[in-house]
């Protein structure tokens, strides 16, 4: 996939509102579970926080991408 792709790929994720919908519930989902995991449930807390993390790491890679491509070329000439 050619960066231009990418970079139109992650704008049309970040365009459609069904997937911050869905990011959002997801990430939702996994901070109650791991909020309302048993106290000695170390297993359930650290794998949603582990589901939470990659979620967000998710969700600002596509943003970071986006604004990269947005950013003026600010570089100078060799």
């Amino acid at each position: 996939m050619r960066p231009e792709e990418r970079i139109a790929c992650a704008r049309a994720m970040l365009d459609n509102p069904l997937f911050g919908v869905l990011m959002d519930e997801m990430e939702k989902s996994a901070v109650d579970r791991c909020v309302n995991a048993k106290p000695v449930d170390h297993e359930t807390r650290a794998a949603m926080a582990a589901e939470v993390r990659a979620i967000r790491k998710l969700r600002n890679t596509i943003t970071v991408l986006v604004e990269e491509a947005n950013a003026p070329n600010t570089s100078a000439p060799a």
